[in-house]
């Protein structure tokens, strides 16, 4: 069910294990993504390294053989003697998971929670950075807690995979929710960087839409929503749920009470993924009992994202 093992008294599938979260590396691996451009045209794949940066460093004394388009006008005219500007190379491309630990997530009926389906879809996207050259980090919806710092390497993976599995074993009693999570993301960022966001559709709507296009402006957004296949077909039933210790027992066979839970649940996910579609953020939908690499463009097949 789970590859990995956990430790004794952890019970499969209920909380994420370090275990189960390196094991992921095997398919993160050997699926490429498409050699595609940002906005799904064919063509080379970008480098973390993307060539010669444009921001300027310093200039220096013109030797025989330097590009004459990066000539220092300026300060040639002011030294009487020809300079050249140098320019700084981009820096690693970074990846930043935002994870959220709305409690919504922390419940689950086939394979594994919520939670952990979250967990293990925020490892894929780990070790796809790693695979890709990036620098990752991850954080929250916290005041309290800071960000794990970016880092290459296997380093960074393990401290990344180190949180999530402590994230998702309950729900943080400092959640600060998404909203929150994403403005720290924001002012972490810089132009050109990957955004992953592991993420309950309830708490898509609590984010003002403006967030969503300032971010994918200027960096590359997907946001990862999960959900268990209880919330997308339940059945015509009575089904008990305990709410905050309380017994909830909604009639699933009257026409009313469904039509609520459609909205509350597969209704909620449409809106989210219609919302985030429109504000130019990628949208995958990833079932709790799913293949946790599932939502890599490559599986899907180039170019292809499914709702």
């Amino acid at each position: 069910m789970i590859a990995g093992s956990a430790p004794a008294g952890v019970d499969h599938g209920v909380v994420p294990t370090l275990a189960e979260l390196i094991a992921l590396r095997g398919v993160a691996f050997g699926r490429r993504p498409p050699r595609r451009a940002r906005h799904g045209t064919s063509g080379p794949a970008p480098s973390p390294l993307r060539g010669r940066g444009m921001e300027y460093a310093e200039s220096r004394g013109y030797t025989q053989g330097d590009d004459a388009r990066h000539i220092d006008w300026r300060l040639t005219a002011r030294s009487g003697r020809m300079h050249t500007k140098l320019f700084q190379a981009e820096r690693q491309r970074l990846t930043l998971l935002v994870a959220d630990t709305a409690p919504s997530l922390y419940f689950g009926t086939r394979v594994r929670f919520k939670s952990v389906q979250a967990a293990r879809a925020g490892a894929v996207a780990a070790w796809a950075a790693l695979r890709d050259g990036d620098r990752v980090a991850a954080l929250r919806g916290s005041t309290r807690e800071p960000l794990v710092p970016p880092a290459g390497g296997m380093r960074g993976v393990l401290r990344v995979l180190d949180a999530l599995v402590r994230w998702y074993a309950a729900p943080p009693a400092d959640d600060a929710g998404l909203a929150v999570a994403l403005e720290h993301a924001r002012r972490l960022l810089r132009p050109g960087s990957r955004l992953y966001v592991l993420a309950d559709a309830g708490s898509i709507a609590e984010v003002p839409p403006a967030a969503w296009a300032a971010l994918s402006q200027h960096h590359e957004v997907t946001v990862l929503l999960v959900e268990d296949r209880l919330e997308r077909d339940p059945p015509t039933a009575r089904l008990p749920f305990l709410v905050d210790g309380q017994r909830v027992e909604p009639d699933l066979g009257d026409p009313r009470q469904r039509q609520r839970w459609q909205a509350a649940f597969p209704g909620a996910v449409a809106a989210a993924v219609a919302a985030l579609r429109a504000r130019g953020v990628r949208a995958d939908v990833l079932a709790a009992d799913a293949p946790s690499h599932a939502w890599l463009p490559s599986s899907a097949g180039a170019g292809a994202w499914r709702a």
